[in-house]
């Protein structure tokens, strides 16, 4: 067996996957098993009992992480003049209008998340094929359309997560690092189920969450009872 089938062996002992661990039992599973040499991810994701091909069915909201994301967020500002100003003030790392629209045009992609002005949008709006895919395009729902970009540049650096559900009714993200305590990763968990919980759209009918699964970047995925996300 190789080393790699050895470490795979050996992080999955323990873990029982047709049980439903509760929430807190699975944060210290996941936690213990990120042996990586690196600070893995924690991860969540979350099946809904829904088809977002329905316009009525589709979920998208952001969720402030109380212990934050872990991670160095890039942030990109799509702005001019006074609000430009502000946004470098405020900590951006990209700002721009006609040439950085160009620059992502071309395929230069070099942020995590980006801010609008909403003068700014019919040109930003252009950018729709190639942010829409990577679900990073402005969008007001989720204040990352704004005057404010200060306080939009705040959140996003500062454990602001987007999400939104996939063709296939599961909703990803990252939701803190293996080296977080046990309750800071809790309270990111639940804060995060909880905003997705938030979101249940109008054309929801029956179980709304199905399956929930908690993972590090590298270690198994461990099944979490529902009814203990709260």
């Amino acid at each position: 067996m190789s080393n790699l089938g050895k470490r795979t062996r050996t992080i999955s002992e323990g873990v029982d996957r047709t049980k439903l661990y509760p929430l807190h039992e699975a944060v210290k599973m996941v936690k213990e098993r990120a042996k990586a040499k690196f600070d893995e991810t924690i991860e969540i994701a979350i099946n809904l009992g829904l088809d977002p091909r329905h316009a009525d069915q589709t979920v998208r909201g952001v969720v402030a992480l109380p212990s934050g994301t872990g991670r160095k967020v890039r942030v990109a500002v799509f702005a001019k003049g006074d609000k430009a100003e502000q946004a470098k003030k405020a900590g951006a790392d990209i700002v721009g209008a006609e040439e950085l629209v160009n620059e992502v045009m071309g395929g230069k992609i070099d942020f995590d998340r980006c801010i609008a002005t909403p003068d700014m949008m019919p040109l930003v709006g252009r950018l729709g094929k190639v942010l829409g895919p990577r679900n990073m395009m402005p969008n007001p729902k989720v204040g990352t359309v704004t005057n404010d970009v200060a306080e939009a540049i705040k959140a996003s650096k500062g454990g602001s997560v987007e999400f939104r559900v996939e063709k296939a009714g599961i909703i990803q993200a990252g939701v803190g690092k293996a080296s977080f305590d046990e309750a800071a990763i809790l309270a990111n968990v639940k804060a995060f189920a909880d905003a997705v919980i938030k979101a249940k759209p109008a054309g929801s009918k029956g179980s709304y969450v199905k399956r929930v699964a908690l993972s590090s970047t590298m270690g198994p995925g461990v099944h979490v009872d529902p009814a203990t996300l709260r």
